[in-house]
């Protein structure tokens, strides 16, 4: 996979790094050219100095060849902006963004950004976020047979009817985000890109459907 890191802080250069000893190819974006000393030696790293928002910033760091972003700066709100143009524009299947003021994660949320809290997730978790098919479990019902789950539609699923995603008895689509709107889809609702569809699986499948999903 191709990764951008934004952000060569604590917390980015971690994040580059464990990306990196997983295989990845990682690119790192930050303003102060002195932060890349953080990555240390031993790993090859692109490094870009600059504004993480800008476009010819995002450009030269492959932006539109990346499978995954993680914007990291100081600034919620900067993260939130490099965000957005990442998924809206660029269409990275999966972008992440930390912020720091748990207040506004739901407002990002709703606007088709998933977000990380520094205090409750480390690098290496943010990594499996970044690199995993896009199975995300928010709960588990009664004893845990059932589970809700969210993913977000990547390139794949636009425009494929959301029944294909349902198998009889094991998974049902329960809400679409679309927009900053949830609502309920019909067999006939087409996904689009950037969608965050919440599912009920039986835990038994949720191995497969993250299958599929890769």
């Amino acid at each position: 996979m191709k990764v951008i890191i934004i952000g060569c802080g604590r917390l980015g250069s971690g994040l580059a790094r464990d990306l990196k000893l997983r295989g990845n190819d990682v690119a790192v974006i930050d303003n102060d050219p002195l932060s890349f000393e953080r990555l240390g030696k031993g790993l090859a790293f692109k490094t870009i100095t600059g504004i993480g928002f800008d476009k010819e910033i995002l450009i030269e760091a492959g932006i539109e060849k990346a499978d995954a972003l993680a914007a990291v700066m100081e600034s919620d709100e900067a993260n939130v902006v490099a965000a957005r143009i990442s998924k809206q524009v660029f269409r990275v299947p999966k972008v992440v963004a930390r912020v720091y003021d748990p207040r506004k994660a739901d407002i990002y949320r709703r606007l088709g950004i998933p977000t990380i809290s520094p205090v409750a997730i480390s690098s290496a978790r943010m990594s499996e976020l970044l690199t995993f098919s896009g199975l995300n479990t928010l709960t588990r019902l009664g004893g845990g047979g059932v589970s809700i789950v969210e993913i977000d539609v990547t390139n794949l699923l636009a425009k494929k009817p959301i029944s294909a995603l349902d198998i009889s008895g094991k998974v049902s689509a329960i809400s679409v985000t679309r927009n900053g709107t949830t609502f309920m889809p019909t067999s006939s609702t087409l996904l689009e890109f950037g969608d965050v569809v919440h599912l009920a699986v039986t835990e038994d499948h949720k191995d497969r459907l993250a299958e599929l999903l890769a």
